[in-house]
């Protein structure tokens, strides 16, 4: 098996995450914070996140202070911890396929690591070998280089046994610092803002996550 590890962002990629659970949480802060912002789109909200990222968005573009970010966070936690999205179908199968072969699952997200490992217990039923989540330093998040060199230390892989799949541009970034192979996650809800600009940029495009199981021959 060529691809030993599935190096998978969470959020639009694995679960139904944004239209569920981060895209109104943010409008929620947004009226408390930047009443005059909180007619953001969805789209725009994914465009932002996309480049140049959602800590920049609330640092740089809106200006939150450390106060502000804290009760953005607050806000934030009060929908993840309380709400499960739907998975991508498909996934379940890939991933029962691709475990009993011996590969490894890792998750790179900017979600909160408890979150993301109720989700994979309460969707699909394992938990993943790393997790690498919103609760690390800023330097050790993607787009960061860390989570990948981590997990190649980890499990003694080499840069072209990993795949990387992300929706958003902070995963494809990581992966090309580390000489890792990128596919973007097309079949996301963010496509329709933001996929005409990363599918050019990445070596892998899959539509669905059937295609992603093919190319990893499962």
């Amino acid at each position: 098996m060529r691809r030993r590890c599935l190096v998978l962002d969470h959020d639009d990629t694995v679960v139904k995450s944004s239209p569920a659970i981060h895209y109104p949480s943010f409008v929620e802060a947004l009226k408390a914070l930047r009443p005059e912002r909180a007619g953001m789109r969805f789209d725009e909200f994914v465009r932002y996140s996309f480049d140049p990222g959602i800590l920049p968005l609330m640092t740089e573009v809106l200006g939150f202070d450390d106060a502000e970010m804290a009760i953005e966070q607050e806000i934030w936690r009060s929908y993840t911890y309380t709400r499960t999205p739907d998975a991508y179908e498909g996934f379940p199968a890939l991933f029962q396929k691709f475990r009993a072969r011996g590969g490894r699952v890792v998750v790179v997200s900017h979600s909160e690591r408890d979150v993301i490992l109720r989700h994979y217990r309460e969707l699909f039923a394992f938990e993943p070998d790393l997790v690498f989540g919103w609760e690390l330093p800023e330097i050790k998040r993607k787009p960061h280089p860390y989570p990948l060199e981590e997990t190649m230390r980890r499990f003694g892989l080499k840069p072209e046994e990993l795949l990387v799949v992300d929706d958003l541009k902070p995963g494809m970034d990581m992966a090309d610092r580390c000489g890792v192979d990128f596919a973007y996650a097309g079949w996301s809800h963010t496509a329709p803002a933001v996929g005409d600009r990363i599918r050019p940029l990445a070596r892998h495009a899959f539509d669905s996550v059937e295609e992603l199981a093919q190319f990893l021959e499962l």
